[in-house]
């Protein structure tokens, strides 16, 4: 087994703001870090000591990022799996190219939920126009099409509601390789957070349950309001999914709660994962911290909840000519800001979250609604005029 230790130097292909977080729990525990990304300006590529411009599908980067390096982890999903293992070749990948093989491609991942008995929607494979009209027929009406790959923030997919759309959609996708799902009427969506080791062992953050508006989370509340039997049901879920794949690591797997207490995993994210940030700030062992942790082959940590807690995206619609009214954040002493620096601006941009502390979720929930409300007016809540 390859232990990593403090010192030595965790590489990270991608350099968004779940490698910057990664990076700053890994530094604080004495890690030197190394990012390859496109952008030499993003999120983690700032605080990094190695930076390694590059694609994520460039060979040549990807091998000098593995030479730097004495672990390589990622914060993506799209980088190609036959990437990942060219560089296994040179130093330990976790999670390992198999992982992405099966995850990043929706017709694989669904394939291989299946064959684990784990329960989802409907689903049936398009290639063609043929196909698209017998995929509706499996999925029945209302459906969503869905492109195989690189689809995320409700990029790379639409809802169907007619046959009469199906073409239209089809062509909206570019007429990519697609997945057609059936629509779920579902109750709430949950996500289970777990963290895999070099020895097979498991340990899970407190359920999480998410809000999303227009595709995108906007709000993730923990504890999760479901109950304790359905809770073991899906981290029962969770370790069978992350046992069959092998994974090292962070995992997520997102679940629809449908009538009845019924369960369908909606999507698996073989890395740390937006509904887990609630974790860094709110539990013993934040998901970044218990990743490096996994990737390196130290002892899991404890990631017990230390208070319920509420996160709310920060999206780039709320910045206007002088910034958000950051003091709508920073005048509650249980609200945490966290900004990514992220230096272009774009509506439906994660540009950074809030975290409120509780004394419950109810509580919470609507403080955190308060202040994402609040900063969307550009306005302090109760018209405070605090600067």
């Amino acid at each position: 087994m390859t232990r990593i230790w403090p010192g030595e130097t965790v590489g990270i292909l991608g350099g968004g703001q779940l490698a910057r977080m990664l990076a700053l729990e890994a530094r604080r525990m004495g890690y030197r870090i190394a990012i390859l990304d496109p952008d030499p300006e993003g999120p983690a590529m700032q605080i990094a000591d190695v930076r390694v411009p590059g694609a994520f599908d460039d060979p040549q980067a990807a091998r000098s990022l593995a030479e730097k390096s004495d672990v390589i982890t990622l914060d993506t999903e799209h980088v190609p799996a036959a990437l990942l293992e060219l560089i296994e070749a040179i130093k330990p990948v976790r999670p390992s190219a198999d992982v992405l093989r099966i995850v990043q491609d929706r017709l694989e991942q669904r394939r291989f939920l299946e064959a684990q008995g784990v329960p989802q929607v409907r689903y049936a494979p398009v290639s063609d126009v043929e196909d698209l009209h017998a995929a509706a027929k499996v999925a029945g009406f209302p459906c969503v099409l869905k492109a195989r790959r690189s689809g995320y923030d409700g990029k790379g997919q639409v809802r169907v509601g007619h046959p009469d759309e199906l073409v239209g959609a089809w062509r909206s996708l570019g007429e990519a390789p697609a997945v057609m799902e059936s629509f779920v009427d579902f109750e709430r969506e949950i996500s289970v957070l777990l963290a895999r080791d070099l020895e097979g062992n498991l340990r899970f953050h407190p359920i999480a349950e998410n809000v999303h508006r227009r595709h995108i989370l906007h709000l993730t509340r923990v504890p999760a309001r479901v109950p304790a039997q359905l809770a073991s049901q899906a981290e029962e879920l969770g370790a069978r999914i992350a046992s069959a794949l092998g994974h090292i690591g962070m995992m997520a797997i997102e679940l629809f709660v449908t009538g009845n207490d019924g369960l369908l995993v909606n999507e698996v994210a073989p890395r740390v994962h937006n509904s887990g940030h609630y974790s860094f700030g709110a539990c013993v062992t934040s998901q970044f911290e218990q990743h490096v942790r996994a990737v390196c082959g130290l002892p899991l940590g404890d990631p017990s909840l230390l208070r319920p807690a509420v996160m709310v995206n920060l999206l780039g619609d709320i910045w206007r000519d002088s910034g958000p009214a950051w003091s709508t954040v920073l005048r509650h002493p249980t609200a945490r800001l966290h900004l990514y620096g992220k230096r272009r601006v774009s509506p439906g941009r994660k540009m950074g979250h809030v975290l409120v502390l509780g004394e419950d979720a109810d509580s919470a929930s609507a403080l955190a609604e308060s202040i994402a409300a609040a900063l969307e007016r550009g306005t302090p809540p109760g018209g405070s005029t605090w600067t």
